[in-house]
C-alpha cells in the first residue's frame, strides 16, 4: 500500500476535537529544554514544549492502522519483534489533539503555556525573574540542574504530568549530539535497516559513547540531543538514553503527524530541519561554548561546519564519528570544514580517540 493510501485512510479514520482543555481519555507529555539566562533583560527565559493526544491502546482502529503502517513499510515482524512494533506504532498513530490550552504550575504559581496545535503540540516561553528562580531553588523546584513542573490539570483531575528544563548557566561548555548512528546504531544508509532499527528492534547505543559523554558531563559539560526521530518516539529515546548511561540533557526531535502530509518526512534528510534547531540553540545562549558530535552518514559535517563557520566564537570543536570509511583528510571533509581554524574538527572512528 502506497504512503499516500495509508495517509488518506488514516486521515479517514480520525475523529473530531474534543472541547478545548485535557479530557480524561487525554495525556501530556513534556519534552525537555533547556533554560537561557537573557542578561539583557536580567531574566531567565524557560522554554515549555510537549504534546496533547489520546493514547486509544485498545481500540479497533488502532489495530487496523497498525497493520496498514506494518505493510506500508514492508515489514513483517517476527515474534520477538513484535511486541516492539506494536509499542512504537501506537505511539506513531496516537490521536494527538489540537486546542488545548494548557497550563503549567511551577512552584506556587500557574503559567499559560500556549494552545496545542493540529498535530498536538504545544509551545511557549516564560519569563523568570532571577528572585522566582531563587524562589524556586528553595522551595527545592530545581533539582539536579532541572528545573521541574507538572501540568495544572482540571479539579478532581488526579493524574500527574510532570516537566523538566535544564538550567545551565549564562556560560559554560555545551555538547550537542546528533543520536542517529552517533551515539544510537541506527543504519541510516539502509532505509530498510533503519525502520527495523526504528520500529522492531531494542535501541542499541553506540560502544564508548555513553562513557565518553559520562566523563565530558563529570566536567561540567550540558547536553543537548537532535535527533530527526519524530517526537512520538521520544518515550523509546528517553528510556534508551537513560538505559544507556548517556547524560540527561534537552532534546529536539522532528514535528511529524500520520494525518497530514508530513507523514512522508518520517525518513527525509535532516538538513531540513536541524539547521534551526541548531541555531535557536546557540542564540538562545551566546555565551556559551559549543562542541558538536554527529557522523558522517547524512549531512552532519556541512550542516556543522556551516554552522561553526556563522559562529566562529561559540562552536570550538566539532566531531564526526566516521560510517562511511570516507578519509578523514579526504575532499569532503576538508571542504565541509575549509573555512575553520586547523584543530577545531575531528573525524573519528571510535571514541576513545576523542578522550
Amino acid at each position: 500500500m502506497s504512503g499516500l493510501l495509508l495517509m488518506v485512510v488514516f486521515a479517514a479514520a480520525a475523529t473530531a476535537d474534543a472541547p478545548p482543555g485535557v479530557e480524561a481519555d487525554e495525556e501530556v507529555v513534556f519534552y525537555p529544554t533547556c533554560a537561557a539566562f537573557d542578561k539583557e533583560q536580567s531574566k531567565w527565559r524557560l522554554p515549555i514544549r510537549g504534546c496533547i493526544y489520546e493514547p486509544e491502546k485498545d481500540s479497533v482502529k488502532r489495530t487496523l492502522l497498525l497493520k496498514l503502517l506494518e505493510k506500508s513499510l514492508d515489514l513483517d515482524p517476527t515474534d520477538a519483534e513484535q511486541p516492539t512494533f506494536d509499542k512504537r506504532g501506537r505511539a506513531l498513530l496516537v490521536d494527538t489533539k489540537g486546542g488545548r490550552k494548557v497550563s503549567i504550575r511551577l512552584g506556587t504559581k500557574v503559567y499559560p503555556a500556549g494552545e496545542s496545535a493540529e498535530n498536538g503540540l504545544f509551545e511557549t516561553t516564560i519569563e523568570l525573574s532571577a528572585g522566582e528562580v531563587r524562589e524556586l531553588l528553595q522551595a527545592e523546584t530545581v533539582k539536579d540542574g532541572w528545573l521541574h513542573f507538572r501540568a495544572a490539570v482540571r479539579p478532581g483531575d488526579g493524574r500527574v504530568f510532570e516537566g523538566a528544563a535544564q538550567i545551565v548557566g549564562r556560560a559554560g561548555i555545551s555538547v550537542v549530539s546528533d543520536i542517529d548512528d552517533t551515539i544510537k546504531a541506527s543504519e541510516v544508509r539502509d532505509r530498510k535497516a533503519l525502520v527495523r532499527n526504528m520500529l522492531l528492534r531494542p535501541f542499541e547505543a553506540v560502544p564508548g559513547m555513553s562513557a565518553l559523554y559520562s566523563e565530558w558531563a563529570k566536567g561540567g559539560a550540558a547536553f543537548h540531543y537532535v535527533s530527526d526521530s519524530p517526537w512520538q518516539l521520544y518515550g523509546a529515546l528517553d528510556e534508551f538514553l537513560t538505559a544507556s548511561g548517556f547524560p540527561r540533557g534537552s532534546m529536539d526531535l522532528k514535528e511529524w503527524r500520520w494525518k497530514d502530509r508530513s507523514f512522508f518526512s518520517l525518513f527525509e534528510s535532516p538538513e531540513k530541519t536541524k539547521p534551526g534547531a541548531l541555531e535557536t540553540l546557540l542564540e538562545a545562549h551566546p555565551d556559551r561554548k559549543f562542541i558538536l558530535v554527529g557522523d558522517s552518514g547524512q549531512k552532519d559535517p556541512e550542516i556543522y561546519g556551516a554552522l561553526a563557520t556563522k559562529h566562529p566564537g561559540q562552536v570550538i570543536r566539532i566531531y564526526i564519528r566516521n560510517i562511511t570509511g570516507e578519509a578523514a583528510d579526504g575532499e569532503r571533509f576538508t571542504k565541509a570544514f575549509q573555512d575553520l581554524p586547523k584543530g577545531s574538527w575531528k573525524v573519528f572512528t571510535k571514541p576513545e580517540e576523542l578522550r
